[in-house]
């Protein structure tokens, strides 16, 4: 090999070697959280996605609650076909409630990833921010956990409740029984899902405010 193309051949895999080195160079701690979070959007598309829809079924299930109520024991036949129109309606949301559940579970296992890099950061104000953002987040699964869990046992309670309606002969003491336990659910329910909400807001404002201490912009 003549000297000339020798240098030539040195040359070029050094030139290759640069641009490689580039190509694989580390992300800086700020970028890989800005991709977790970004990808915990993406993650939570399905979970808003439902959410229209969950709201719409409980109205119209309420609806024929109401038109059971008024219609009283008299109209038995017109009671047990709205019995079952209220039932096939909790399916319906049961469905949609494990679709926004999975999908916050996905979210969770994407931001989960921020655990290691949040203590990589060097900037002390920009690690607090990330840890007070990372806490808040991991309050607001938990409080959806929570939140599943009394949904999913009004429910039940639902169903029970309409089958008890197709009980021609059922106790009135035990309807009543049945519809205060019910009341008690949904009052459970509408706590959960305001410390849910309330913890949504925060996650977002403290996201918002890491996103400016580290220069990043938000896609959402």
């Amino acid at each position: 090999m003549s000297s000339l193309k020798k240098y030539g051949f040195i040359f070029i895999i050094l030139v290759l070697a640069v641009i490689f080195a580039g190509c694989t160079k580390e992300k800086a701690p700020e970028e890989k959280m800005y991709t977790v979070l970004e990808k915990v959007v993406k993650a939570e598309k399905v979970f808003e996605e439902q959410q229209n829809p969950l709201v719409a079924l409980e109205k119209k299930e309420k609806g024929i609650y109401d038109q059971i109520i008024e219609l009283g024991m008299k109209e038995y036949d017109q009671i047990v076909k709205l019995s079952d129109e209220a039932l096939v309606l909790v399916d319906q949301r049961k469905e949609l409630m494990d679709k926004e559940t999975n999908s916050i579970k996905l979210s969770e296992k994407e931001f989960s990833k921020a655990a290691n890099i949040k203590d990589k950061l060097e900037d002390p104000s920009l690690r607090k921010a990330a840890n007070d953002m990372y806490e808040t987040m991991m309050n607001r699964y938990e409080a959806h956990d929570e939140l599943f869990t009394v949904y999913n046992e009004a429910l039940k309670n639902d169903k029970t409740l309409y089958e008890m309606f197709k009980n021609k002969n059922l106790p009135l003491e035990d309807l009543e029984s049945q519809v205060n336990k019910l009341n008690e659910t949904y009052k459970r329910i509408f706590n959960a899902n305001e410390k849910f909400n309330m913890l949504t807001e925060q996650y977002n404002d403290k996201k918002l405010l890491f996103y400016k201490q580290a220069g990043l912009n938000s896609s959402n």
